[in-house]
């Protein structure tokens, strides 16, 4: 049977490349049929890592049979999965997440979750001297997830071995970082085409905060005006994704790449009451408040909610 291979919903880029490394590694290198495959459209900035490096649409799956087995990657988390993800036979989680809790295997498993940026780093780690065997796209794929989740080395979520890696790839693959990630980021903030509603949804995560549901969306854009320009629409918009998807409130983050700041979309007093209690700021009578330094959904904005 092949293994399937996937990250979370909403795939992003580390969640979309990682996949498709981790499927390459178990079939060439360990000869273990597997394929990547996705739970969920990618955004634009995975759809330029595919279309740049010439790789296939990976397969869009809305769930997994029962016994069909897995190797999950970029989460742990049952919420990000497909339900009756239990009932799969779970053959391995790779992570960079805090340990959630929730998931049942068949029996022992290999897990790994470490402390860095980008799951990329972890599986480039697992390779090991296999890399030597890699092609390109596999090293560039490795390359573009960790720019990607380190927003080029600002997010304070970066660590030595995450830079370490993305250098040595980029120095392999002849390819200046600065330049690469400016077409990276211009992918990513191209949005035109998607509804408020797919921009509330592209880059999110649920989470209760108070005995509230939060789904917490992230825009990482070097262009935060063009999404601040539908600020009327998306506001408009939040109640009516809140209720489709089972939260009491869509929390906005529109994270300018490079200022290093986020602006957080204000509708409503429970917004402002999360604003001003986890950020340390005063909103007053406006519905935006610029946070300096903010650009980690990780490490600044989940663990600073509260009400």
């Amino acid at each position: 049977m092949t293994t399937l291979v996937f990250g979370h919903t909403s795939p992003d880029t580390d969640s979309t490349g990682s996949p498709l490394i981790w499927a390459w590694y178990l079939t060439e290198i360990r000869n273990d049929p597997a394929e990547a495959v996705l739970l969920g459209e990618p955004n634009t900035e995975a759809a330029f890592l595919l279309q740049r490096w010439n790789l296939p649409m990976p397969r869009i799956i809305e769930g997994v049979e029962a016994g069909q087995k897995v190797v999950i990657v970029d989460t742990n988390n049952p919420a990000e999965l497909p339900k009756g993800i239990n009932d799969a036979d779970i053959r391995g989680i790779i992570d960079h997440h805090k340990l959630v809790g929730g998931l049942e295997t068949k029996g022992p498993i290999d897990i790994r979750i470490e402390p860095l940026a980008c799951t990329a780093t972890i599986l480039h780690k697992m390779i090991g001297a296999d890399m030597a065997d890699a092609p390109d796209w596999v090293k560039a794929t490795i390359l573009t997830c960790i720019l990607s989740d380190t927003l080029e080395f600002r997010s304070p979520t970066t660590t030595d071995e995450d830079r370490a890696v993305a250098e040595a790839l980029a120095g392999e693959l002849g390819i200046s970082i600065p330049d690469y990630a400016a077409e990276m980021f211009a992918a990513k903030s191209d949005v035109s085409e998607f509804s408020d509603a797919q921009l509330l949804r592209m880059d999110s995560k649920t989470y209760e905060v108070g005995g509230k549901t939060f789904r917490v969306s992230v825009l990482e854009t070097t262009s935060p005006e063009t999404v601040l320009a539908r600020k009327a629409s998306l506001m408009d918009t939040m109640p009516v994704v809140a209720t489709e998807d089972g939260a009491d409130q869509v929390l906005l983050f529109v994270v300018d790449i490079l200022r290093e700041q986020a602006t957080l979309l204000v509708p409503n007093d429970l917004v402002k009451q999360v604003a001003e209690k986890s950020f340390a700021t005063l909103v007053g009578d406006a519905d935006t408040v610029v946070l300096p330094g903010v650009v980690s959904r990780k490490k600044q904005i989940i663990p600073n909610l509260a009400l």
